[in-house]
């Protein structure tokens, strides 16, 4: 079984040692190791991927959660292959409703093989579908769109979820967050072509540049906001020239943008493709 651990907490010294000796006690082969100190928040994170027979899975977990109490770190032991059923995804919103509604349809029609099981925004305009699919709903904003993404995490953690799917969600996870399901666990959708138009206003930046093709890139989420090489998959439209402003950015939120995210949830979700040293490989 391929088993990803992540351990994130106050830094500190002797943090990883105790959990890289207790795997490889357990004959575990390290297929990957990494670890960040994020001295301006004084923050420790570690990923290791490794590979052990899927009875240890559960005995395992069970001596890195207490590991992690101990340490003061709060510790996720995840496999891809742990689940008997679909994978369950935790869904992320703020404004756009397009994506995520083309996502709860694949997924109703049997396209995309997941069970959302909780949707969560830092805004209440997608309520109405969270409501029309019978998802759990729950809003994580202030008044201003301010999300309260400790309680993103603890309804995360509360609801089992094996992915974070971030359909449109206009904030930045802290890094804290990241490394907490990182290893390949949070997709994102971009509405612009990765790496050569990151940022908030790609349709805008593309325009200014006199291009006449657009895209959206789904991506998986590392701490370097929409960094290039964790593409899960690209689509792109063409526009005539003279074509205005609006109009592309309309044809790319109805039309491209949902496409994209459905097609890159399904390869995540089908093992299509994996994150390893943050790079993406394919599986098969």
């Amino acid at each position: 079984m391929h088993i990803t651990i992540t351990a994130v907490g106050p830094d500190n010294r002797g943090l990883a040692d105790p959990i890289i000796h207790h795997v490889t006690g357990q004959g575990a082969n390290i297929a990957e190791i990494q670890m960040f100190d994020h001295d301006d928040q004084s923050l420790f994170a570690m990923l290791l991927r490794i590979d052990l027979p899927a009875e240890r899975f559960a005995p395992l977990k069970s001596a890195l959660a207490e590991i992690g109490r101990l340490k003061g770190l709060s510790v996720r032991v995840w496999s891809a292959e742990q689940r008997a059923t679909q994978p369950r995804i935790a869904l992320c919103t703020t404004f756009r409703r397009e994506s995520p509604l083309a996502l709860l349809r694949a997924i109703r029609d049997g396209h995309v093989a997941a069970d959302p099981v909780v949707m969560i925004g830092n805004r209440s305009a997608c309520r109405s579908l969270a409501e029309q699919f019978d998802v759990d709903w729950y809003n994580i904003g202030d008044e201003r769109g301010n999300a309260d993404h400790d309680r993103l995490v603890e309804l995360c953690d509360q609801h089992e979820v094996d992915y974070i799917v971030l359909a449109r969600y206009m904030r930045i996870l802290p890094a804290e967050v990241c490394w907490k399901y990182a290893g390949g666990r949070i997709i994102n959708l971009h509405h612009g072509l990765l790496p050569s138009f990151p940022g908030l206003r790609p349709y805008r930046e593309a325009f200014a540049f006199h291009m006449l093709t657009y895209g959206a890139t789904c991506h998986f989420i590392v701490p370097d906001l929409d960094a290039g090489n964790q593409i899960i998959y690209q689509s792109t439209f063409t526009v005539p020239p003279g074509a205005k402003l609006d109009d592309v950015v309309r044809r790319g939120q109805q039309d491209n943008e949902p496409h994209c995210l459905v097609e890159g949830v399904r390869r995540v979700v089908n093992r299509e493709v994996q994150l390893h040293f943050n790079r993406i490989v394919a599986t098969g």
